[in-house]
């Protein structure tokens, strides 16, 4: 089952990003050759109209083929000859789908969900350090070390990504923005086994048709910015390559999620589908963010690239992506014995 699940979630959040690609691309009068859901050989193929449907045999991605995207064409519907800004919202269309999906998910979560956890201190637990040094109840917590705080997660988060767990704290207090410049949360273990203790409690908030979109709004967000911050992570030495998991990790998560209901299932493909739309949008070539910088290129000097150039600096990208996706799942089945 873990694997079926596995299979669909990753079959949902592709189809929705390749969905994305496609409706942007059809809406601008591009012409598209395939709309492929799967990599390899096709397993089913429906010739429509102006596009062919096809299935294909390894779940790992799929694709929508159009005419001029890689390549000089002489099409006058060609992805080439569209204005820049329309191969722009074509670009980004996927992400910002997984993004809508993500958003979808989490709102069906919090409409169903009777209270949720602020970020005001509701109660110490005894001899809690944060009060110590300058927590009080009823302080509401809006940033940790110049990050916003969207949830009560997101202390948990940012706590966690700091060195010795003393971190600067700007709360609203009694309508007032107070900055506590080092507030101390207890912590033992290093890197990944590190263990924070958050010793206080959030007050509830009552669900309410605001609240919930609110919370649902405020999550998304939570969940995307999380997404780069932990690539930020990756690139200044915070986390390493053994804090990463491919498909096979993911699968494990999954596994574990299903084991604990349907919400923690939804709530694991929200995270998932956020957190691909995210990394799609990193300015890294063969990604869609990658794409886009070459189009904002294009815009200023107003002429396109080399077609050859940017088609071997994306390949590039590919095989590095593809080698650390490769590394990655070694580890991760290495990672089961």
């Amino acid at each position: 089952m873990t694997i079926i699940y596995t299979i669909l979630i990753f079959g949902i959040i592709i189809f929705i990003h390749e969905l994305g690609h496609f409706l942007a691309a059809r809406w601008s009068g591009v012409t598209i050759y395939e709309f492929a859901l799967g990599m390899g050989p096709a397993i089913y193929k429906h010739k429509g109209k102006k596009t062919t449907y096809s299935l294909r045999l390894l779940p790992i991605g799929g694709y929508v083929s159009m005419a001029g995207e890689d390549e000089e064409c002489e099409d006058e519907n060609a992805l080439n000859r569209k204005p820049i800004w329309k191969r722009m919202i074509i670009v980004i269309a996927g992400a910002f789908m997984n993004l809508v999906l993500g958003l979808a998910i989490m709102l069906s979560l919090y409409a169903t969900q009777p209270i949720y956890n602020s970020t005001t201190v509701a109660q110490f637990l005894p001899n809690a350090t944060t009060q110590a040094t300058g927590l009080k109840v009823g302080d509401k917590i809006v940033k940790i070390n110049k990050t916003t705080i969207f949830s009560d997660k997101d202390i948990i988060n940012e706590v966690f990504r700091d060195s010795d767990g003393v971190v600067a704290v700007k709360v609203l207090r009694e309508g007032k923005k107070v900055a506590l410049p080092a507030v101390k949360f207890d912590k033992t273990g290093e890197g990944t086994k590190k263990n924070i203790n958050i010793d206080f409690k959030v007050k509830g908030i009552k669900r309410t048709v605001f609240s919930a979109v609110d919370q649902s709004f405020k999550n998304t967000l939570s969940l995307a910015r999380n997404s780069w911050l932990s690539v930020a992570d990756l690139v200044t030495g915070k986390l390493d390559i053994q804090d990463l998991s491919g498909p096979v990790g993911v699968g494990q998560v999954v596994g574990q999620a299903s084991s604990q209901g349907f919400k923690s299932l939804l709530f694991i493909t929200a995270f998932i589908t956020i957190s691909i739309g995210m990394f799609n949008l990193l300015p890294f070539p063969a990604l869609d963010g990658g794409r886009f910088i070459f189009l904002t290129i294009e815009a200023i000097r107003r002429k396109p690239i080399n077609p050859k150039i940017e088609g071997y600096v994306n390949g590039a990208g590919l095989v590095l992506l593809l080698g650390l996706m490769v590394v990655v799942t070694l580890k991760d089945i290495l990672g089961l014995f």
